[in-house]
Parts: C-alpha cells; sequence; structure tokens
C-alpha cells in the first residue's frame, strides 16, 4: 500500500518532469521522439499514484510485498532501459561520425591532387 505522502511526491515528480520536457520541446532543445519516453513515463506515475490499486496489482503479479519495492524495481528497470537504448544510438552515432570523417578525408585528398 502506497502512503498518501509517497503519491503525492510521485504526483509533484511526475508533473514537474512533464512540464520540463515540454518547456525543452518548446525551447528546441528536445527532440519529440526523445522526449515521448519521458512523457510516457511522467504518465505511468501518474497512474501509479492517482491508482494505487494499479500498482498494488502489478507488485502482487510479481510476487512483491511493498509496493514501493516494486516503484523503486520499475524505475531502476525503466531507467536500465533507457541507457541500454541510450547506448545503442550512441554507437550508431560514433559509426556514421566514423564514416563521415572517411569521407570527408577523401573528399580533401581528392581536393588537394585536384589543387596541384
Amino acid at each position: 500500500m502506497m502512503t498518501t505522502t509517497l503519491r503525492i511526491a510521485l504526483i509533484l515528480v511526475s508533473l514537474g518532469t512533464f512540464a520540463m520536457i515540454m518547456r525543452k520541446i518548446r525551447q528546441s532543445r528536445m527532440q519529440i521522439e526523445s522526449a515521448i519516453f519521458w512523457i510516457v513515463l511522467a504518465l505511468v506515475l501518474v497512474v501509479y499514484s492517482v491508482f494505487p490499486k494499479v500498482a498494488d496489482a502489478c507488485a502482487g503479479l510479481l510476487g512483491i510485498y511493498a509496493t514501493t519495492n516494486f516503484l523503486f524495481l520499475f524505475a531502476i528497470f525503466v531507467l536500465i532501459l533507457k541507457v541500454f537504448f541510450m547506448s545503442i544510438h550512441i554507437s550508431q552515432l560514433e559509426s556514421k561520425i566514423k564514416e563521415l570523417v572517411q569521407v570527408m578525408a577523401l573528399e580533401e585528398k581528392k581536393y588537394e591532387e585536384e589543387k596541384r
């Protein structure tokens, strides 16, 4: 069972996260594709805090006695997933950068040869 304090804290954190993400999108500092993850996470936390029976049921399905333990496990799992997908994205970007550097080097060499 979630305490009222925990429920209020979850709602405040979720709404704060949602507001911050929307502000970053409006300032063009974050793409909508990247923000979707955080918006969905904030909405899930709001659902868990407004309807604590949902979090209790999820905890029960996983065999977790305390709902707060489930919330911590959920947060850790979601953040690990986010880090994993960010690592994949970074690897893809590094490959693209490497390819672009090689193309630029070839173009520069070609330009230097034509200049002579």
